[in-house]
């Protein structure tokens, strides 16, 4: 999905006469980009480790892990040609069960930053922050943990 929006930037600039002041320039951001295509795009990941990435992404939504703000009316069982024949139900418990076993898989410390970065959608920048950790240290601490879920999805 590729939607363009622009977006206004705000800056503080050095104070003049005791205030602040402050600078503006606006973007052109997609917001159908997530952080794990932008790193993938400019070559800070290699294919494999964005396939992992995309895969436990998938899983993720599929669990339907996220807030959900209404009730879901689906029938209990679904005619479906792919996954087997499985209900909505189960195909949503087996997403939950790869989700868990490749975060499990990542170890422990590092399940923070995939579903900061991988799930929630989450700069990383703003992941880097929100866990205490020195700038332009996520971005290594993200390869070795999708290096861990590529190897759990047995992605070569």
């Amino acid at each position: 999905m590729r939607k363009l929006v622009e977006r206004e930037l705000t800056s503080e600039g050095p104070r003049r006469g005791g205030e602040r002041s402050k600078g503006r320039r606006s973007v052109t951001v997609n917001l159908g980009e997530s952080t794990l295509s932008w790193l993938h795009a400019r070559g800070h990941i290699d294919d494999r480790l964005f396939q992992a990435g995309e895969i436990l992404r998938r899983d993720f939504e599929r669990a339907q892990l996220s807030a959900n703000v209404t009730m879901r009316w689906d029938p209990v069982r679904v005619k479906t040609t792919g996954d087997q024949g499985l209900s909505a139900t189960e195909r949503q418990v087996a997403a939950k069960q790869r989700f868990d076993g490749a975060i499990r898989a990542a170890g422990k410390g590092l399940e923070d930053v995939l579903w900061r970065v991988v799930c929630a959608g989450e700069g990383l920048p703003e992941a880097e922050k929100g866990l205490g950790w020195p700038a332009r240290s996520g971005k290594l601490v993200l390869k070795l943990a999708l290096d861990r879920v590529a190897d759990y999805y047995r992605i070569r």
